[in-house]
């Protein structure tokens, strides 16, 4: 045989391959339940047919659908006008915003090692995406001339809103930098997008990897029942016999530090936790902090700023580091004294009963709730029974029916991406269609840490159409065992109370656009939903209102309400500080000039010292683990919940001034600020409901801290 008839036989089978390979990949879009219409109720994403492998097709078919409507955009023949291009970029991409939803919610809620494989090869892609979108010297021209021409368009407010934001963002996003500048931004941001993906995937990993086993019964001593039994049970399912298994999640880790008896026990509890990723090992994230922080002032230097908080903040409520730092001192300068009073109120009781060691951090939770006990007669766990997560549900229904009529319909007939999920069918008080609610609220290996509120789909008005939101909740609760129902403590039941205020922040959002729809508002104004419901689950007569014992039925006697009320401002100091210390630890990190060499435990310690946080407490979240700055959005801005508090306590004020279900000051709290997403200032928006400005004294006094 020739070289010419063997090179032939090659080329034909490669061509056969090929064609096999087109017509494979062909069939695969047809199938892949992402690209097509969803035919589902509601048309809620398609949980039951979407595969890990659907993944990275349906992203590329995304981005390249989403580059051709941006092609068009920046190529139109005709003048640039609002609807030509600001309206138009608005709508484009819709696809992928919706497929990135989907992939995100799971990749955070019920991972696997092939999600994580493709967030792995799909982020650094993402990000080079909507680089080059913000890059695009045609697109941006066009939108500029919009912005320099506004005055004639005769634009809404909410169009004007989304012009200027539309126009900041291209600005922000290195539009108006020379082409070398440009290129070094899409590196820093391609490296942040990998790095700050590492960083969350450590904290999970390593949380998960944990195990204090426990093998002896008397080093179960002062534990609660439940939380023994939930203990046996993971110890079962991972294949321990007569033993029980503790872990770093916070339904196991917070109630162990607050009640076992066993102090070193105690202590290789906390700091275990206190070390994640701070262990020299695979899930180390120390080097990930050194070039998070870096990059992130290489690339606010390289857009003109001075620090990443210069940059972060220009788009909040507190506009500027200074103002930001102002405002955590004067609440510091507030709750240090009384935390020092409370550590020495500790120590004393540890003396007290005959012990001659200094208190510490992992005897601050069980020492504190000795005392509750003494000062208050009341045992957190004596109220747990109460607060089953079905009663906890049917609480906050009540709440948000009795303040804006909306009803909830449980669904069962649709499609969920885990067993532990419940849906439920928003109805508005008229009973039209609002939107649906998924909620995920146990704790799970494949789930990350923490609680929080997200979207698969966000509120917007497209081609005439209303979109109704699809928003789903998520928390880490302890899960149900064989003999009784997950039951939360005071703080878990306000937790999820916090997070469906955000849920109908999205429920809610009455907006044209989808940029400026329910949650995309300023990092220091989207906590206000969230907290001021808080406010609520704390109040007497809601608790009142569903409280049962999950076995009498028993509703919760008014003296224990009345003890938790009373002891509303016990450990404030302590919360306060806790917290103070890591939004101050954050600000430090983010007005940093320049390149830095960065030991994250020795530059954490410095700035503790600075602020004299006393050593008996550590921050909230230490650097290592530190996932809402490092892998989440509030970089420079976890200050922003007691920012947030400062509103949320002004706003509920004016509640208890009218009444705590008052329909009027509802109704003017939906308009105002439910509804209107991103389409107004905040403190406008603010203003509107309350007739003022906030004023710090609500909050001061709330936290007993005036």
């Amino acid at each position: 045989m020739s070289i010419n008839q063997i090179s032939y036989k090659v080329r034909k089978i490669i061509y056969l391959l090929i064609m096999l390979n087109v017509t494979f990949s062909s069939a695969m879009m047809e199938e892949n339940p992402l690209l097509n219409q969803y035919n589902t109720p509601f048309n809620v994403p398609p949980f039951h047919r979407i595969k890990s492998e659907h993944f990275m097709p349906a992203f590329e078919k995304a981005m390249q659908k989403h580059n051709e409507k941006i092609n068009v955009i920046a190529a139109g023949r005709e003048a640039p006008t609002f609807d030509n291009t600001i309206a138009a970029l608005d709508h484009s991409g819709y696809l992928l915003s919706e497929i990135s939803s989907i992939f995100s919610n799971l990749n955070s809620s019920h991972t696997n090692e092939e999600l994580q494989k493709i967030a792995r090869e799909v982020t650094p892609k993402l990000s080079a995406h909507y680089t080059n979108i913000m890059l695009n010297t045609d697109l941006f021209e066009r939108v500029e001339a919009v912005y320099e021409q506004k005055d004639i368009f005769n634009l809404d407010p909410e169009q004007q809103k989304l012009l200027e934001k539309t126009y900041k963002q291209f600005v922000r996003g290195g539009a108006a930098l020379e082409p070398g500048k440009q290129e070094k931004l899409r590196e820093i941001n391609e490296q942040l997008s990998l790095l700050t993906l590492e960083f969350g995937n450590n904290i999970r990993d390593e949380t998960n990897k944990f195990e204090l086993v426990i093998d002896n019964r008397e080093d179960l001593s002062g534990l609660p029942d439940d939380l023994i039994n939930t203990a046996a049970e993971i110890a079962k399912e991972k294949g321990y016999e007569n033993k029980w298994v503790f872990t770093h999640h916070n339904p196991s880790v917070m109630p162990f530090l607050a009640y076992a008896d066993n102090r070193e026990l105690r202590e290789k509890m906390k700091t275990t936790y206190i070390n994640r990723c701070n262990n020299d090992n695979e899930y180390d994230n120390k080097d990930n902090i050194r070039q998070i922080v870096n990059l992130r002032v290489k690339k606010a230097n390289l857009l003109g700023y001075d620090t990443h908080a210069h940059y972060v903040l220009e788009e909040n409520m507190a506009s500027t580091p200074a103002m930001v730092n102002d405002f955590l001192k004067e609440l510091w300068d507030a709750a240090l004294p009384i935390a020092k009073q409370e550590a020495y109120d500790l120590q004393a009781m540890i003396y007290n009963e005959g012990n001659n060691f200094r208190l510490m951090p992992w005897d601050w939770r069980y020492y504190t709730e000795k005392l509750r006990k003494e000062r208050f007669d009341l045992d957190e766990e004596e109220t747990r029974p109460y607060f089953s997560m079905e009663n906890v549900i049917e609480g906050t229904f009540l709440v948000v029916n009795k303040l804006w009529g909306l009803q909830f319909l449980k669904i069962d007939d649709i499609p969920k991406y885990h067993e532990d999920v419940e849906v439920y069918q928003v109805l508005d008080k008229d009973g039209s269609h609002m939107g649906i609610l998924y909620m995920d609220n146990y704790n799970r290996p494949s789930k990350r840490g923490g609680a929080w509120m997200s979207s698969f789909r966000q509120q917007s008005v497209r081609d005439g159409e209303f979109i109704h939101p699809v928003i789903t909740i998520n928390c880490n609760f302890s899960r149900p065992t064989n003999d009784e129902p997950s039951l939360l403590t005071f703080d878990e039941y306000t937790t999820f109370f916090h997070e469906f205020g955000h849920a109908l922040h999205g429920l809610m959002s009455d907006v044209t656009y989808r940029t400026l729809s329910g949650t995309s508002v300023p990092r220091d104004f989207v906590e206000l939903p969230s907290q001021v419901m808080e406010n609520w689950a704390r109040h007497p007569e809601v608790i009142t209102m569903f409280a049962r014992h999950y076995r009498t039925g028993e509703t919760i006697p008014g003296e224990l309400i009345d003890k938790i009320t009373e002891a509303g401002h016990f450990n404030q100091g302590f919360a306060t500080v806790e917290y103070l210390a890591t939004a101050v630890l954050d600000m430090d990190y983010h007005t940093l000039k320049g390149k830095k060499d960065i030991h994250p435990v020795e530059f954490e310690n410095e700035s503790m010292n600075d602020i004299g946080l006393i050593p008996e407490i550590v921050p909230r979240w230490r650097s290592t683990y530190l996932s809402h700055i490092f892998s989440g959005g509030y970089s420079a801005g976890y200050y922003s919940y007691i920012w947030s508090g400062v509103l949320d306590a002004d706003a509920f004020e004016a509640f208890l001034e009218t009444g705590l279900f008052d329909e009027e000051t509802a109704q003017s709290f939906r308009k105002n600020i439910l509804e209107k997403g991103g389409t107004r200032d905040p403190m406008e928006m603010y203003v509107d409901f309350r007739g003022r400005e906030p004023e710090i004294g609500p909050l001061l006094r709330q936290r007993g801290l005036d």
